[in-house]
């Protein structure tokens, strides 16, 4: 290729703007690995860096997109080959690299992911950075001993990519879930992915007591602020809390009276510094025992490449459900 059609970001004067450009490989960031975009998607994170509503960037420009899949068009990496059908998610792609809004990536094998074989580049990027925090936060639970038996899950910010992921992996397992969402129009969306019940955050009395009623055995919390501060004060005796969120803020009050009295644990999840062994077992998992039931009700919206940047304020003003794929490629290229 000579050149090709990218989402680049910039600052200026302490101000972002970005837009579609066209780049040469030379314009990437090194990388000994080229693949041939096919899809990405959007994420919360995606949107902070485009609009510059976030700090995410680390360096500018960078091309943005967090997340994408495709072939492998050019390799100086042994482990793999042109053809090799492939998938990043997190590893620094737009924050300290190139990332996904391109025709082309280039990145270093070292943050690569093979395929699994049961699953394709489209589920991949349905599936996405989402899906994967939320099948990390389930595996850590598991680790620490949650099991079915303790009792129901809660799942705040249920509607978004790794809340429905969540409630998702989790009802698949067995799992009871309880999900928390200030949305009253998705409840229907929300038991159709395995949630047993819905509770609107409106309706939640959080009391301020060091230690209130047990309701849940574990939580995955995709919010922060006051809810996870209150869902300290609310798991019950050896419950894992996963955090993952703070579109509810960023501080956390609480005491150390639910760890040491109750002794639950707070798990932060974080995908872009789990190792890559642990991203390749665990996309493992999502092509079997952890395979998305719903896949095709948790992906909401489908876009061509040339729609994303007129997707990310419905993101920032928190009116999307589910998950959007885009598709980078056109038709008949792959």
């Amino acid at each position: 290729m000579n050149t090709f059609t990218a989402f680049r970001i910039h600052s200026s004067a302490g101000k972002i703007h970005a837009g579609f450009e066209k780049l040469t490989l030379d314009d990437l960031t090194s990388g000994d690995v080229v693949i041939k975009s096919v899809y990405s998607n959007i994420n919360y994170k995606d949107a902070l860096a485009a609009t510059g509503k976030g700090s995410i960037l680390r360096k500018f420009p960078l091309v943005g997109g967090i997340d994408v899949a495709g072939l492998v068009e050019d390799s100086n990496d042994d482990r793999f080959k042109h053809g090799d059908q492939v998938l990043i998610c997190g590893a620094g792609l737009s924050e300290t690299m190139d990332g996904g809004y391109s025709q082309y990536v280039r990145v270093p094998g070292s943050c690569i992911i093979k395929l699994p074989e049961s699953m394709s580049l489209y589920q991949a990027m349905a599936i996405g950075t989402a899906g994967f925090t939320a099948a990390l936060a389930v595996n850590q639970m598991q680790l620490n001993g949650q099991r079915p038996e303790m009792g129901p899950i809660v799942v705040t910010g249920a509607t978004g990519g790794v809340g429905s992921y969540a409630i998702d992996y989790l009802s698949g397992l067995g799992f009871e879930v309880i999900a928390i969402s200030s949305k009253a129009d998705r409840i229907n969306y929300l038991e159709s992915l395995g949630a047993s019940k819905v509770i609107s955050h409106q309706s939640l009395s959080m009391g301020n007591r060091p230690l209130e009623q047990n309701l849940w055995a574990g939580a995955i919390d995709c919010v922060g602020g006051k809810l996870l501060s209150w869902l300290t004060r609310t798991v019950k005796p050896l419950g894992n809390i996963a955090a993952i969120g703070l579109t509810g803020g960023i501080e956390i009050n609480t005491t150390v009276m639910p760890f040491i009295l109750r002794g639950i644990n707070l798990l932060g999840i974080n995908s872009v510094y789990c190792p890559n062994e642990i991203k390749t077992k665990l996309w493992n998992r999502m092509a079997t025992d952890l395979k998305p039931r719903h896949i095709d009700l948790i992906v909401t919206q489908k876009i061509n490449f040339e729609q994303l940047p007129e997707m990310f304020q419905a993101y920032i003003q928190g009116k999307v459900t589910g998950r959007t794929v885009v598709k980078i490629a056109k038709k008949g290229q792959v």
